[in-house]
Parts: structure tokens; C-alpha cells; sequence
């Protein structure tokens, strides 16, 4: 049955949950609440999902940071030389929209394929048994790995604005300048893939165990602004 289900003979011989832990999920439960079943397969399957997902979503956000640094040197390149709309420009300009579309299509496809996990978000959920175990035992080995991918991003970050901080400490001219805005966008990039990557697989524990903003708490706070969220959206969609 280990082999089976993937989990350790001490999940399957040891009580999941102590009485602290059903008491707190019994505070959201009444009469009319509907759990949705979540077997050991599906689980498998989405945590599958969401760690071999986890790169290519992380490498669209970072599509979307870098996309304008190749218009922002070439266009200060450009005013450098007294074009105000050189070629080079406009093949930053092409290329900046190029990425920007693929970084859209693979959300929208990231979103498609995604329906079918949705109510993991939303609903409220009951694991099979072993499934919880498995995700807690998972989610401990990973911690290493989350902890160091947020650390490397947020330094990344940090350090992003140095080589901005020099150009105008030393006064560089304006087209170098920009030059260091195009690498502080990249090492952005770097560092918001890192944490995006991590962050994503991390996301997929706390799903299935239901814990932090995918709590019971959580989403039935959630349920009743979900109206006012789509509004609120919708509007700084326009906007």
C-alpha cells in the first residue's frame, strides 16, 4: 500500500489529524457545506502539474519585466546619436512586443489548462486518506528549496540597482544610463523567476492541505467578496 499510494508506512499506521487540528475544520462545517473529494491520483497529478508548470510560468512574468529593456537602451543609444527613431529602436520596440505576446499566450494556456484544478482554490476540499500525509511529507523536503529560490530572488532584486546607482554616481552619459535601467530590468527578471518558480510549487502544498490564503477560513472570505472582486477587476481592467 506504500508503493501504491506513494507515502511512508508511517502515514499509513499513524492518525492524520489530532483533535486541535479537527476542531479547527469543524468551525467551518455545517450541515449544507459540500466537500469536494480529492483522491490520491488527482493529488499526484496536480502537484505534477504544478512543478513541471512552475518554470514556464515563472519564465513569463520574467518575459514581461525584461521585454522593454532591449527598446529602453536602443532608444537612448539612438537619442545619443540624434535619431529620435532609429531602426534599432524599432527592432526594440518588435521585439519588446514579441515577448510581451508570448508571455500572454502562455498564461492564457497556463489558465486553460488550469480549469480543471480551479475548485482546489475555491472549494472547499477532503483528501483521501494517505493524501495528506504525502503533501505534508513533500512539502517539508521542498522547504530547503523554497527558502533558498526566495532568498536568491530578493537579493537579485536588491542587487538589481546597483550598476543604475553607479552610472549616476559616475555620472555616466544619459545612453549608458539607460543601459543600466535595461540590466536592473533583467536581474529583476532573475530574481522574480526565482521567486515565482518556488512560490508556484510551495502554492500547490498549501492547496492541498488547505493552509494559509487557501485556508477554510480564506476562501469562505473569499466566496462573499468574490462579486466585488470580479467588479473591481473588471474596472482596473479598463482602467
Amino acid at each position: 500500500m506504500a508503493e501504491i499510494f506513494e507515502v511512508s508506512t508511517d502515514y499509513l499506521l499513524k492518525d492524520e489529524m489530532g483533535k486541535e487540528e479537527v476542531e479547527k475544520i469543524s468551525d467551518y462545517r455545517t450541515e449544507d457545506t459540500v466537500y469536494r473529494n480529492v483522491s490520491m491520483e488527482e493529488a499526484n497529478h496536480f502537484l505534477e502539474w504544478k512543478r513541471k508548470n512552475a518554470v514556464i510560468l515563472a519564465g513569463a512574468v520574467a518575459l514581461c519585466i525584461m521585454s522593454p529593456s532591449l527598446l529602453i537602451f536602443l532608444t537612448g543609444l539612438s537619442s545619443a546619436t540624434g535619431g529620435n527613431l532609429s531602426e534599432n529602436t524599432a527592432v526594440g520596440i518588435g521585439v519588446s512586443v514579441v515577448l510581451v505576446s508570448l508571455a500572454v499566450a502562455i498564461f492564457i494556456s497556463y489558465g486553460i489548462r488550469g480549469k480543471a484544478y480551479e475548485y482546489l482554490k475555491k472549494e472547499l476540499i477532503e483528501t483521501a486518506y494517505g493524501v495528506k500525509g504525502l503533501v505534508k511529507e513533500k512539502k517539508q523536503d521542498y522547504e530547503g528549496t523554497y527558502t533558498r529560490g526566495i532568498i536568491l530572488g530578493v537579493v537579485f532584486c536588491i542587487l538589481a540597482v546597483i550598476p543604475l546607482l553607479i552610472g549616476i554616481a559616475m555620472e555616466q552619459p544619459e545612453y549608458m544610463i539607460t543601459g543600466d535601467v535595461s540590466i536592473l530590468l533583467l536581474l529583476v527578471a532573475v530574481g522574480v523567476f526565482l521567486i515565482v518558480r518556488v512560490s508556484t510549487i510551495n502554492g500547490s502544498y498549501d492547496m492541498l492541505l488547505q493552509e494559509g490564503e487557501y485556508s477554510q477560513k480564506e476562501k469562505a472570505v473569499k466566496k462573499k467578496f468574490e462579486i466585488y472582486s470580479t467588479a473591481y477587476w473588471c474596472i482596473a481592467t479598463a482602467i
